[in-house]
């Protein structure tokens, strides 16, 4: 059966690929050490699991509206209003299954074929893929560790075209760690503005953030830059809900009602239930998020000196999410047993093979220097995962 165009160049996720196989080692008896899961590795809090319980028990479990029912839309457009300093009215917020669906739709409903799609790199996998799925032209930029893996208004100048329609800002960053500071956002909001680009602006690890950053939306800016992005977030990485699938875009109001009319016909409503554990998440204690947040900068801190203390291998500090991007060039042309060491991909398999630590070659991201670490996982895994990559690395030659 011959598929679609459309089908055939899309290439599977290549995070969840890793992570199947490390899943796949364990289940034959292996002891595999995951740092390429992106999720965290925590519990979702009591809190929001009985909110769903007793949702469940009052049956809650019909239909809702497409776009989420009104009193999480309420607790979004509170959380957006209290964090963010961003005013929206219902008919601005539309709740998806998750951020990763929001995003589809929001590509899906905005571009147009031939669009250009700015996209600093190192992105995260999926943009590529949905970008390609709208009909949009992906045009990558890349940055550099020394300008802290962030985009420039002097590169995204020089990136612009007739054909530019859209710029992708991640921030905190999946797979850098990356956080954009308000003056910096305001300096390519400038360029923005210039050349009407739209933002949509994926703040999905907003939370999780470390030391002195402090996460700023794009958005909340200015009037004319909020009128011209699209704010994608969720539950997922904060809450640690990650299977519970739900995610929210907040832009314009002809955004919103397209992204709406286009779910109708593709996934109706989010989940019934966990729409209302949601509410609790955003509205109940944010206690949990805190032990969290301090629980991944221990381990950011621990392993981002263990990283840097390996042979070949540098790395930058990451400021949010749950990852850090070590520089491995320095290892191309040395081998281990007879196998060379040419990409972060051939690493990353003798890692896997060899050590049994599991990680993501950064090729996935854009990046031909770099591997993914996540460190959401127990400090005892850490330890152990880079030990074992310590012991290997220093037999390679």
């Amino acid at each position: 059966m011959q598929l679609a165009n459309r089908a055939a160049s899309i290439s599977p996720s290549p995070t969840l690929a890793i992570d199947a196989k490390a899943k796949k080692m364990l289940q034959e008896g292996v002891r595999v050490i995951n740092f390429g899961v992106g999720e965290p590795d925590f519990d979702t809090p009591e809190h929001i699991k009985e909110a769903a319980i007793t949702a469940l028990r009052q049956g809650f479990t019909r239909y809702t509206p497409v776009g989420g029912i009104q009193e999480l839309k309420k607790a979004i457009i509170d959380k957006l209003s209290n964090d963010n300093g961003l005013e929206y009215s219902p008919d601005q917020i539309v709740v998806s299954v998750g951020a990763k669906h929001s995003l589809y739709n929001v590509f899906q409903v905005i571009c147009n074929e031939g669009d250009e799609v700015i996209l600093p790199a190192p992105y995260w996998v999926s943009y590529l893929e949905q970008i390609k799925l709208a009909g949009g032209i992906p045009k990558v930029v890349q940055t550099t560790e020394k300008d802290g893996f962030k985009l420039t208004p002097e590169a995204l100048e020089s990136a612009i075209s007739s054909k530019s329609k859209i710029l992708l800002i991640n921030s905190p960053s999946n797979p850098t760690g990356a956080v954009y500071t308000k003056a910096e956002l305001e300096a390519l909001g400038d360029v923005i503005l210039k050349h009407k680009l739209i933002v949509i602006s994926d703040e999905i690890y907003e939370k999780l953030i470390y030391d002195q950053a402090e996460h700023v939306s794009i958005a909340s800016l200015s009037p004319e830059l909020k009128a011209a992005t699209i704010v994608i977030n969720g539950v997922s990485k904060s809450y640690a809900m990650t299977g519970w699938r739900i995610g929210y875009a907040a832009g314009p109001v002809e955004v919103i009602k397209a992204v709406t009319s286009l779910q109708s016909h593709a996934t109706s409503n989010p989940n019934s239930i966990a729409q209302f554990a949601s509410i609790a998440a955003l509205t109940g204690s944010q206690e949990p998020l805190k032990m969290m947040v301090e629980e991944f900068a221990e381990r950011r801190n621990y392993m981002w000196e263990r990283l840097n203390s390996l042979p070949g291998v540098t790395c930058a500090k990451a400021a949010g999410a749950f990852y850090l991007f070590p520089n491995v060039a320095k290892l191309f042309g040395k081998s281990y047993k007879g196998k060379v060491i040419a990409s972060p991909d051939d690493l990353a398999e003798l890692l896997l093979t060899e050590a049994q630590v599991a990680v993501v070659p950064g090729i996935a991201f854009g990046s031909a220097e770099n591997l993914r670490f996540s460190y959401a996982t127990s400090m005892e895994n850490i330890a152990e995962g880079l030990d074992r990559i310590q012991s290997l690395l220093e037999k390679v030659v």
